[in-house]
């Protein structure tokens, strides 16, 4: 597919991301733009493999795997929005720390994240003119998608049910997979992403695909995921989390060690 797309979709994503940085602005709530980038990635990709050439039944599964799970994760999202009243306190801690300059810090944010959209969204490009796989690697694919949803759905399901309880406010959940790992929602979602290195064996350029779930492993340990929620799990819970941090594996599910 020609580039050109991708520059076409860089021009629509930054006004789209404009905006809701301006909605954010009135709201005074950075929590959306998860919500934003959730649903961006799964449009934006289905609108590469529409525009594709390549086979048709890989661009449907692409576009399904796309659909699908980043539907779902932008429904779960919204969902917590709507729920919770006061603004996620990683932005909300954002913001304070931010003072006067906070429209600038969530303007750059906001773009920063509609970047992310555009990268994360290059395994589908790349899949739109690709070729049908082996038997064995549709195969494996599948598998991968199948586990890494139960477990992020599973893992997410926890959580949520963990904090419907009152008296956990100021508790760590530490049931279920959490007690195995202190992130397994991002354990699974970094798993996600080998499916599509192993869709793309078959199609041109396919092999820089293996490059997508190496990303997201350094997005999620080392940029936005895992030390913002630390972060703010430390502000919000203390010695509880520390005790869990010393504990509970941080990424990886492990058997959890004795204090």
């Amino acid at each position: 597919m020609s580039v050109h797309i991708l520059m076409l979709a860089a021009l629509v994503l930054i006004p789209v991301f404009l905006l809701g940085w301006w909605i954010q602005e009135k709201q005074q709530n950075a929590g959306w733009v998860d919500v934003l980038w959730a649903f961006s990635v799964a449009i934006l990709a289905v609108c590469y493999l529409y525009a594709g050439t390549g086979d048709m039944a890989l661009r449907l599964l692409v576009g399904v795997i796309y659909l699908v799970w980043f539907g779902r994760l932008g429904w779960h999202l919204t969902v917590r929005l709507l729920r919770d009243a006061e603004e996620d306190g990683r932005y909300l801690y954002m913001r304070r720390w931010a003072g006067s300059r906070s429209s600038v810090i969530f303007l750059g944010f906001y773009l920063m994240q509609a970047s992310w959209v555009w990268i994360f969204t290059l395994p589908a490009w790349v899949l739109a003119d690709g070729q049908w796989p082996p038997l064995w690697s549709v195969f494996s694919a599948s598998t991968v998608i199948l586990v890494a949803w139960w477990g992020e759905s599973v893992a997410d399901a926890q959580l949520l049910r963990f904090k419907k309880t009152a008296d956990n406010d100021q508790k760590v959940c530490q049931s279920g997979l959490w007690r195995y790992s202190r992130h397994p929602n991002y354990f699974f979602e970094w798993c996600h992403w080998f499916a599509y290195p192993l869709l793309g064996v078959s199609t041109a350029g396919g092999s820089w695909l293996w490059l997508a779930p190496a990303v997201m492993f350094i997005f999620l340990y080392f940029v936005t995921g895992i030390p913002f929620t630390e972060q703010q799990a430390l502000r919000r819970r203390g010695d509880a989390y520390r005790r869990y941090q010393r504990t509970t594996s941080m990424f990886f599910p492990w058997k959890p060690r004795a204090e």
